[in-house]
C-alpha cells in the first residue's frame, strides 16, 4: 500500500517535493491556502546544486526560455547620480550560462504543470489542526489525523511543512516562530509599480546609509519596485496590518530623493504590497514524530543571500530521496538532516559574509560599498560562490 504524504504549501518546496514523492510511490496531497497556483511575483535564482535539481526534474530548459537576463545593475547616490553600472553577476557571483533566474511565477507554473495530473491538490484550504500525539512524536502506526480549516478530515501516514518562513505547520509542532526567528535588521517591502523610466531587463538601485529603493525591469513592461530599510528591532505591531506598513515605508522614505517618491505613490494603490522582515529561520531540527519541515518554513536564509528557492529545491530533493530510501520515518528525517545541514548552515552564513553589503548602513560603509562597485566595473564578474555548489546530490532514487 502507498504511503501517503500531506505537504502543506504550494509554492516552489511543495510541488518539488510532491514530484520526487510521486516518482517513488508515494499518494501525495498539497494544500495550498490560495485559490490557484500564485502567478506574478518578484524573480528569483536558481543556482550551483539546485540548477541540477531542476535538471533532474526535466525543468532545465524551460526555465532557460524564461531567464530574465537581467543585464545590468546601475547603482545611485542620494541625488539619483550613477555611482556605478555593473554586470549582475560581477554582484551576485551566478554562473554564466549555468544558473537561471526567473520570475517567481513562471517556476511555480512550471512546477505545477509537472505534478497537476499525478498529485491531490487542495486549493483554497490549509491544515487547521494536526493529532498532538503525532505533533509530539507518540503516534503509533496510525498516521497524522488533520483537520483542515474547511471542516474536512484525513489521516496521513507522514506531514511536510513547506509553508513559508511563517509556517503554520512549524508553529503548531515546534512552537512560536520567535523562538527560531533570528532577525538580520531591516525590513523591505515589495510591489508592481508603473514603467514611466522605459526600464529592460537591468536593475536601478539608489542608496542612502541604511535606505535602499531598487527598480527591477524583468522585461520591458513589468517593473518591481524593491524598498528596503534598516531598523534596529523587527516592527512586529506592522506585520499584519498593510495599511500600517504603507505608512512605516512612506515615513522612512519621505525625504527619498530620485524616483522614491513616486514609487511611495504607486506603492499607495498596489493591490500586490509585500512587506516582510529580513530574517532567517535556525532549528535545531527539522522533523518531529511524523511532521517535517522542508525550504523556508525549515531554514530560511532570508533575501539577502538570494538563496531561499535553491535551498527549497535541494531540501525537498533530499527529503524525498531520504523518504524512498527509508520506510522508517524516524531514520528517513535523520537522514535528510544529515545530508543537508551543512549545505545549510554555509548559504545562511552567507549573511554574515557580505551578503548584505548592498544595504550600508552607515556613510562610511556605503562609501566603501560604492567604492567596492566601482572596482567591479572593470571586472567580468565575480567567482561563484562555494555555497551554492557545496552539496553534490545522490542519483534520483530507482
Amino acid at each position: 500500500m502507498k504511503r501517503s504524504v500531506l505537504i502543506s504549501g504550494g509554492s516552489v518546496a511543495g510541488p518539488a517535493l510532491a514530484y520526487w514523492l510521486h516518482r517513488s510511490g508515494f499518494a501525495v496531497t498539497v494544500v495550498e491556502k490560495a485559490g490557484a497556483p500564485r502567478d506574478g511575483g518578484y524573480p528569483i535564482d536558481v543556482r550551483g546544486t539546485a540548477t541540477e535539481v531542476v535538471r533532474r526534474m526535466g525543468l532545465l530548459p524551460q526555465l532557460r526560455s524564461a531567464h530574465v537576463d537581467l543585464r545590468r545593475c546601475t547603482f545611485l547616490d542620494a541625488d539619483g547620480g550613477t555611482v556605478a553600472s555593473v554586470g549582475p553577476r560581477a554582484v551576485a557571483g551566478g554562473v554564466e550560462g549555468q544558473d537561471v533566474e526567473v520570475r517567481r511565477g513562471d517556476l511555480t507554473a512550471l512546477l505545477h504543470e509537472l505534478v497537476r495530473d499525478d498529485v491531490e491538490f487542495l486549493f483554497g484550504d490549509s491544515i487547521g489542526t494536526l493529532d498532538s500525539g503525532a505533533a509530539l512524536g507518540r503516534s503509533g502506526g496510525g498516521g497524522v489525523d488533520v483537520t483542515f480549516r474547511s471542516g474536512r478530515q484525513r489521516t496521513f501516514d507522514l506531514v511536510v511543512g513547506a509553508d513559508g518562513m511563517h509556517s503554520h505547520t512549524r508553529e503548531s509542532v515546534f512552537g512560536p516562530e520567535e523562538r527560531f526567528h533570528r532577525y538580520l535588521g531591516y525590513c523591505f517591502a515589495l510591489c508592481t509599480v508603473p514603467n514611466t523610466l522605459g526600464l529592460s531587463r537591468e536593475l536601478m538601485m539608489w542608496n542612502t546609509p541604511g535606505r535602499a529603493a531598487a527598480l527591477y525591469a524583468t522585461g520591458d513592461d513589468e517593473l518591481h519596485a524593491f524598498l528596503t530599510f534598516h531598523q534596529p528591532r523587527p516592527p512586529l505591531a506592522v506585520l499584519r496590518d498593510p495599511d500600517a506598513q504603507r505608512d512605516l515605508v512612506a515615513e522612512v522614505f519621505a525625504d527619498a530623493g530620485w524616483e522614491v517618491p513616486a514609487v511611495l505613490g504607486a506603492m499607495r494603490d498596489a493591490d500586490d504590497l509585500f512587506f516582510d522582515t529580513a530574517g532567517q529561520i535556525r532549528m535545531p531540527r527539522w522533523s518531529s514524530g511524523r511532521v517535517a519541515l522542508v525550504g523556508d518554513a525549515a531554514y530560511a536564509p532570508s533575501f539577502l543571500t538570494g538563496q531561499g528557492t535553491s535551498l527549497a529545491l535541494v531540501g525537498a530533493y533530499m527529503l524525498a530521496d531520504a523518504l524512498a530510501a527509508d520506510r522508517d520515518h524516524t531514520a528517513a528525517f535523520a537522514a535528510y538532516e544529515r545530508g543537508v545541514r551543512e549545505f545549510v548552515t554555509m548559504n545562511q552564513a552567507l549573511v554574515d559574509n557580505g551578503a548584505a553589503t548592498l544595504f550600508p548602513v552607515t556613510a562610511q560603509a556605503l562609501e566603501r560599498r560604492n567604492a567596492m562597485l566601482r572596482d567591479l566595473v572593470a571586472l567580468p564578474s565575480a567567482p561563484p560562490r562555494p555555497a551554492h555548489s557545496a552539496l553534490t546530490l545522490p542519483p534520483p532514487a530507482a
